[in-house]
């Protein structure tokens, strides 16, 4: 079956640059609203449990004013667990967290982490959530998720978008893979982390991923043409994949 391909935009950065100086310039929930007319069908933040970036404030700001979807990326902690509860956003993607780390290095090791996870992905269900998982392109951890009751998968894309020549092409047959064996075990499929202009046309050509959730290259690329500008590039180049991947 052929999808139509959602953007979720992460505004996590937006956050770092203000929490850099201190203040409350540039704020990520300007940043937000201007993603919406732009095209994105959704933002992401990520609520750290050191609130490097996003703030508590950040996220009542967001379901305040939001058109568009929220998806609160969080630890599976207790501390995330009563906040997402509290906020009820249209989805939570639990992900894998380290305090030292600079950006999420991997995907959450869902099939070691059963009895930890259950819980979590039980109580967000409960409360109308969609939950999903970031997880690697691995069958192990698509089975886990299926276990676990999650509908919805995220596949990490950083180790193909690092790489180069043949460990791209093979990096881009696992997500293949991986997006097929989604949709044959019932789960809705994401894909995100380090898409970039030059990457995302591949990824978009996956016909059976629905969502793809870009951040930090948007940003960087808003420094230089604007948000607006950024996100409408990439809504077009993955427009464009899907399009003619469809033809």
């Amino acid at each position: 079956m052929k999808y139509d391909l959602r953007l979720g935009v992460n505004i996590d950065h937006v956050a770092t640059i203000r929490n850099a100086r201190g203040g409350i310039h540039p704020d990520p929930v300007h940043a937000a609203k201007l993603a919406e007319t732009a095209g994105a069908d959704g933002i992401t933040a990520h609520l750290r449990e050191d609130r490097r970036h996003i703030s508590d404030d950040d996220i009542t700001r967001l379901m305040d004013r939001l058109a568009v979807p929220l998806n609160l990326e969080m630890a599976a902690t207790e501390e995330m667990l009563e906040i997402a509860l509290r906020h009820n956003p249209h989805a939570a993607c639990i992900v894998p967290e380290k305090r030292e780390e600079r950006t999420t290095e991997g995907g959450l090791d869902a099939a070691g982490g059963l009895k930890q996870l259950q819980p979590y992905v039980a109580a967000l269900g409960d409360a109308g959530i969609r939950v999903s998982l970031f997880i690697e392109p691995d069958i192990k951890q698509l089975e886990a998720a299926v276990t676990l009751g999650a509908p919805v998968i995220e596949l990490h894309t950083g180790a193909y978008c690092e790489a180069s020549g043949p460990d791209q092409e093979r990096q881009f047959k696992r997500l293949a893979d991986a997006a097929q064996a989604a949709q044959d075990l019932g789960l809705e499929c994401h894909a995100g982390h380090g898409l970039t202009f030059d990457t995302v046309a591949a990824i978009a050509a996956i016909d059976t991923i629905r969502e793809l959730n870009i951040g930090h290259f948007l940003i960087g690329e808003a420094i230089f043409g604007g948000l607006d500008s950024s996100i409408k590039r990439m809504r077009a180049l993955m427009d464009k994949a899907r399009a003619e991947r469809s033809a």
